[in-house]
């Protein structure tokens, strides 16, 4: 079983990347601007596409019955919003 690969990881992934010259803030800063930018063209759009990797899209959850697992009583679950990820063909083929 693998390890996900953490924000630290990805900070210093970034870091390697942009070369020598990169300091680690440097590198902080590029990937939470991505991060950022990410956010929130999804919370304004509804959807960013990264041509290449994949499409960020905001998915809605019905509400719906469900139970709770202490109890095993019936419930009512809200309606939600979440994030949901698409890749890309080209993703899912280098994989």
């Amino acid at each position: 079983m693998s390890v996900a690969m953490n924000k630290g990881q990805v900070v210093e992934a970034v870091q390697s990347a942009l070369g020598e010259g990169a300091s680690k803030k440097d590198a902080e800063q590029a990937v939470a601007a991505v991060l950022d930018a990410i956010a929130n063209g999804v919370r304004s759009d509804g959807t960013v596409q990264l041509i290449g990797f994949g499409t960020f899209v905001v998915r809605e959850r019905a509400a719906r019955m469900g139970r709770n697992p202490q109890t095993g009583e019936a419930m009512q679950i809200k309606a939600s919003k979440s994030v949901g990820f698409k890749p890309s063909s080209a993703l899912k083929s280098s994989l």
